[in-house]
């Protein structure tokens, strides 16, 4: 028996960026993600100050592309470039069930009123008016349970049952689709046409593949096809990145806008808010609603011309 070897991948990163990082390397990894408790002294909870650094750790075999991981890591952290991060750190361990172990922690999540996320292992009876979105982390997929996706499916659900906005333009745009989760939910709210773009090829197949699972692969058509380049208008258009490449792309991300449609944008921590609010300020847009959660945030626009 040839004995497996895993890598473990070792992120030492500012607090308020844990969840958002473990997000991130569970949808590139496809495998488990730990994030490092504290060690305390004490049996008082008011005793223990607040940890200014985490560390969140993924593992991969050995035999898989360890120099694309880190640099796929280090490009990320390029991102938050005023926090000044330091790259991760690689470590060779023995055969252990990382990519199992996790898995007792992760239930069956139920987001909004409606949509509930299940993992594909669980059995989940759902109730009548659930839509259920099946995932199966191993194969690449987040569990939607960060924040800024959180806040994203709240909209969208809020927008198709009590604002209607699919009835007269069934359509709706995924920008930085990653794992697809957002598009096919919107497919399963009712949805009949989905374009999903993401600039990583990698996310156009995980995508595909998740489409096929749910059922939605019809309604779902994913590419690397630039926003710029995208032709069309949309009932809803989705954008859940970073408040910097938000406002850079506002003028591109407002013209996919249908007159009365919907532009969902999250990735924005709070103290970002206003940078985005301000970004969008010329576009012919009303602000419809902002929902915030923990540190992050998620702003509506109307559009109205």
């Amino acid at each position: 028996m040839i004995e497996t070897r895993w890598a473990e991948i070792s992120c030492t990163v500012p607090e308020p960026l844990t969840e958002c990082l473990a997000d991130f390397l569970l949808d590139l990894t496809g495998n488990g993600v730990s994030i490092e408790n504290r060690k305390v002294d004490t049996f008082d909870v008011e005793d223990i100050a607040e940890e200014e650094l985490k560390t969140v750790k993924c593992y991969v075999p050995e035999s898989e592309d360890l120099n694309g991981f880190v640099a796929a890591i280090e490009k990320y952290f390029a991102e938050f470039s005023e926090y000044n991060l330091s790259g991760p750190e690689v470590t060779i361990l023995k055969e252990e069930d990382w990519a199992n172990s996790w898995k007792a922690n992760f239930k069956p999540t139920r987001i909004g009123r409606r949509l509930v996320i299940k993992p594909s292992w669980e059995v989940f009876e759902g109730g009548a008016g659930d839509v259920i979105l099946e995932l199966d982390p191993g194969m690449a997929f987040g569990t939607g349970t960060h924040a800024t996706t959180r806040l994203c499916l709240e909209a969208l659900e809020e927008l198709v049952y009590d604002k209607g906005a699919l009835a007269a333009n069934s359509t709706v745009l995924d920008v930085g689709c990653g794992s697809g989760l957002l598009g096919i939910a919107a497919a399963l709210f009712g949805a009949l046409q989905v374009v999903s773009i993401d600039i990583d090829p990698i996310a156009i197949t995980v995508t595909d593949e998740n489409a096929a699972i749910n059922g939605v692969s019809e309604a779902i058509a994913a590419s690397e096809t630039p926003l710029a380049e995208l032709e069309g208008e949309f009932s809803i258009v989705l954008a859940n990145i970073l408040a910097e490449a938000l406002v850079q792309m506002s003028s591109d991300l407002v013209q996919r806008v249908a007159v009365g449609g919907y532009l969902i944008l999250s990735g924005i921590l709070i103290e970002r808010e206003e940078l985005v609010m301000a970004g969008f300020a010329g576009q012919p847009l009303t602000h419809f609603s902002t929902r915030r959660e923990d540190e992050w945030c998620c702003i509506i626009f109307q559009k109205s011309r």
